[in-house]
């Protein structure tokens, strides 16, 4: 269980980090930036610019680039471009709407590969001890298979239901207050998705013994029947 703790607990520090680079500090920075009279789709832009700078250094850190890195530098620079020849700061703003439409879509499509969205998610917090377990889960249990599927739908659901306000909010609300009120929902949705996530898991968890996410790695003697566990508890 230490062994897993510590393998887990770098990967949190790095969520929050990114959290406080994506979501925190563009906020700040866009309001003091309206503070000291900067106009609104400037504001914006420098604003955004920040999560595209932490993007870009973490892919020079790992020395690969990831889907979403790519994503936000993209979206940027199209949404300033867009913005600079339109002259209007709400096409900054739809900036906000189209990265978790963008990611909605992917979460959602990846019920048609191999593994679901949330199989991947889940790997990352189990650490390679919990790989083994959570393989032979996906083999032997089905309900271990559409648990992870109907969270995927839920966590694509919630990424499109989030894309769909921020449009609502870039084009009704007045612009100094979009930031604010789109960062609200979205941190929103994200603690009830969370929630929901962990009583899921929980769930599972009492119910077939096999944990979705961050399994400490049975030892052999330990390592529960699955199908034993099956027969024991209804469809």
């Amino acid at each position: 269980m230490e062994t897993v703790q510590r393998y887990q607990a770098p990967r949190w520090r790095a969520l929050g980090l990114s959290l406080g680079m994506t979501v925190l500090l563009p906020l700040v920075v866009y309001y003091v930036l309206r503070a000291r009279d900067v106009a609104q789709w400037q504001a914006l832009l420098l604003s955004g610019a920040v999560p595209a700078v932490h993007a870009l250094g973490t892919a020079l850190v790992r020395r690969r680039v990831e889907f979403f890195d790519v994503l936000v530098v993209v979206l940027l620079a199209v949404s300033a471009g867009l913005s600079a020849i339109s002259g209007s700061p709400r096409v900054m703003l739809l900036k906000d709407a189209a990265i978790p439409a963008v990611l909605g879509l992917w979460i959602v499509s990846t019920l048609f590969a191999a593994r679901p969205f949330a199989y991947h998610f889940g790997r990352r917090l189990r650490g390679p001890d919990g790989a083994e377990p959570a393989e032979r889960a996906w083999s032997e249990l089905p309900e271990f298979r559409t648990a992870l599927r109907r969270l995927t739908v839920l966590w694509g659901g919630a990424q499109l239901l989030d894309a769909a306000l921020s449009v609502v909010w870039a084009l009704k609300l007045p612009v100094d207050l979009a930031p604010v009120v789109g960062r609200i929902h979205s941190f929103a949705l994200l603690g009830a998705i969370v929630a929901l996530t962990v009583l899921r898991s929980r769930a599972f968890h009492t119910r077939f013994g096999t944990p979705l996410f961050g399994p400490r790695a049975p030892v052999a003697s330990q390592k529960p029947d699955i199908a034993a566990r099956r027969s024991t508890y209804p469809a």
